[in-house]
């Protein structure tokens, strides 16, 4: 029995040795297998400046204008809602339309908010920052140029090459270039809708307002706000409502252009225009407004194509991505 016992204990012994060897080599491919993985990484200002593409942002302002005027209710409005979400789909991490109702007199508005979610995901990588940046523009265009030196054309919808799709051509073409370099910071664009409608400011910044008293998830740190940035002779000063609300935030970022020597910031106090940053700032957000409110076809039927510029919205674009993937 005791030498029977001995060469079962010999033959258990013997089988654990071979198991724990067998168990080796997967243990050890189960501990280097991160190492062998591609690390995630977020994409430099160098990068982001090299991947935009001046002419492919302009070719989307002249998209939206090859819609037609783009007033909420319209055929041309739906369409251009669906090139933007669709575009945005394809570059974002996600991608969401933000309903609202307005009403007008008896008439019912049904506008989307369009938005989009960039950044190098989770879980966190070196160099990520914990911050959200707001980049937004308004999508819409006035169904009125009431501002028109003609008369017989004040009742008629603009073009809005500048007044809408300028704004928007940027962030487009700055979402292709998060989706290939993502930035260190998580970025938010938002396209607000019915920013042009009314009469009076009751019936405008529609989309603004309702997205500033329903952040939620999207709720940002700062922003930036992009409104006529196309113009072919680009003069930006600082925006009076933003210099007003946040002095520092808004040094900061014309500081920032002026050390990038982009010429159009001007370092000078300009008009205080009353725009879709309004409400953000009501509701405790620092944002600057980037327009050129110095554009003589602003509300009329000559805002058309040819008075904008590609070079113009690379300016603007050379900023943001600086403030995006260096921060402030």
């Amino acid at each position: 029995m005791n030498a029977r016992r001995f060469l079962l204990l010999l033959t258990y012994l013997c089988c654990g040795v071979l198991s724990i060897a067998c168990a080796e080599p997967d243990s050890e491919r189960q501990n280097t297998a991160p190492k062998d993985a591609t690390p995630a990484r977020v994409g430099t200002a160098r990068e982001a400046n090299v991947a935009f593409s001046a002419q492919r942002a302009f070719a989307i302002l002249e998209k939206q204008c090859e819609f037609g005027p783009r007033p909420p209710g319209s055929a041309a409005h739906r369409e251009t809602q669906n090139y933007l979400f669709t575009e945005l789909q394809k570059y974002a991490n996600n991608a969401a339309l933000q309903p609202l109702e307005h009403k007008v007199g008896t008439e019912t508005l049904h506008l989307n908010n369009i938005l989009a979610e960039f950044g190098p995901g989770s879980p966190p990588v070196t160099g990520q920052s914990g911050e959200t940046v707001l980049l937004a523009a308004h999508w819409d265009t006035r169904p009125i140029a009431d501002h028109d030196p003609k008369p017989e054309n004040r009742e008629t919808p603009i073009l809005g090459a500048n007044d809408g799709a300028s704004g928007v051509a940027v962030l487009l073409e700055l979402a292709r270039v998060f989706k290939a370099h993502p930035p260190p910071r998580r970025v938010v664009i938002v396209l607000f809708d019915g920013e042009d409608y009314g009469r009076t400011a009751d019936d405008m910044f529609i989309g603004s307002r309702f997205f500033a008293r329903n952040l939620g998830r999207w709720k940002p740190d700062y922003g930036i706000l992009l409104d006529m940035v196309g113009d072919k002779d680009l003069t930006l000063p600082i925006e009076a409502n933003s210099w007003n609300a946040n002095q520092a935030f808004t040094a900061a970022i014309w500081n920032r252009a002026a050390a990038l020597r982009l010429a159009p910031f001007q370092q000078r106090l300009g008009p205080a225009i009353m725009d879709d940053h309004v409400p953000l700032i009501k509701v405790g957000i620092p944002m600057v407004d980037i327009i050129d409110f110095d554009y003589p076809y602003w509300h009329t039927i000559e805002d058309t194509v040819d008075k904008c510029s590609p070079k113009s919205l690379e300016v603007v674009a050379t900023l943001v991505i600086s403030v995006v993937y260096d921060g402030l």
